[in-house]
């Protein structure tokens, strides 16, 4: 007679039909969460409002804006300034997206290792 390896978990067995579902069901909790993500739009503003990025809650950029009279297109060195203001402000967009992310996609994956969950030591919703 042969001995089912999952009797040691207790309970009777190991419901994998149970673990699957659960699994299915959050997968579409992820998707419909990046789904929103995609949708939302986050700002990132850097020397005094003078340059703005708007990215979406996935990271990607959908809009920028430069306040008429802050640099002058003629000059090499405000040039200069402006690509790297314009990378500051989408550094700070794309940290506020990511921040967004971790708030929706964290407490659906529970934890699970590189789905952006909580302390990899914690269990997740799957018990591990």
């Amino acid at each position: 007679m042969t001995q089912n390896p999952f009797d040691a978990l207790g309970g009777g067995g190991f419901d994998l039909n149970a673990l699957m579902q659960q699994a299915q069901q959050m997968q579409q909790q992820i998707a419909s969460a990046q789904e929103q993500l995609a949708e939302t739009i986050v700002e990132g503003t850097v020397a005094g409002g003078a340059v703005k990025v708007k990215v979406s809650g996935v990271g990607e950029l959908v809009g920028l804006e430069i306040r008429q009279g802050e640099f002058d297109g003629n000059d090499p060195d405000e040039l200069e300034d402006l690509a790297s203001v314009i990378v500051a402000a989408y550094r700070d967009a794309k940290t506020q997206a990511d921040a967004l992310a971790q708030q929706q996609l964290g407490p659906i994956a529970g934890g699970l290792p590189g789905m952006g969950g909580a302390d990899p030591g914690t269990p997740g919703q799957l018990g591990f």
